[in-house]
């Protein structure tokens, strides 16, 4: 005799306010995010497929040239929104790789311009064909405030005290100064 198994299903459905609306589709369901976030969560999604998949990502020369252009395009223009879906896997990995390394976030305000001189020279000393441009690219980081390798710290500190802490002070000195003076007579000589 078989011993039929019987399961019953059953059907769970989430709670939904009534209030909320449904995204209408998954372009709709995102935050805002700027163009570097975007590509970020793009190339960790890839990354995490590929993961799965057990396959390396590994651009062709055309994917990389891509990559590199449209890196350079959004350097020269912070908020342009490249169309991410229509690149293929490998180019928007690279992409990404570019963007994360040069942190190009180019410059609304002071810190961001440091942080891409940063960056850049970064790029140079690792990039660089000859020694004395690594050395130049090196030193030139080493200058940069914060992180000041060649800074020489100075520190002055100024007391502040009231006239009468410092007459105080003044007529301690002079009576420690008193006791050290040594008395003596002078001998004459005689030789006269």
């Amino acid at each position: 005799m078989h011993k039929e198994e019987h399961s019953e299903q059953q059907t769970f459905m989430p709670f939904i306010d009534d209030d909320v609306a449904l995204p209408k589709n998954a372009r709709e369901a995102l935050p805002e995010m700027t163009p570097q976030e975007e590509l970020k969560m793009r190339a960790n999604t890839v990354k995490l497929i590929a993961d799965i998949a057990g396959k390396n990502i590994e651009p062709t020369a055309d994917q990389a040239e891509d990559a590199t252009k449209t890196a350079e395009a959004m350097m020269e223009n912070p908020e342009l929104r490249p169309e991410f879906g229509n690149y293929p896997n490998e180019t928007i990995a690279y992409l990404a790789g570019l963007v994360a390394q040069t942190s190009h976030m180019v410059a609304p305000e002071l810190a961001d311009i440091k942080l891409s001189v940063l960056n850049g020279l970064l790029q140079e000393a690792a990039t660089a064909k000859t020694a004395r441009e690594r050395i130049s690219a090196w030193a030139k980081i080493g200058e940069i405030d914060g992180v000041d390798a060649f800074k020489k710290k100075t520190e002055v500190t100024h007391i502040t005290k009231s006239g009468k802490e410092l007459e105080e002070e003044l007529k301690k000195t002079i009576e420690e100064l008193k006791g050290k003076v040594i008395e003596g007579e002078i001998l004459e000589n005689d030789d006269d």
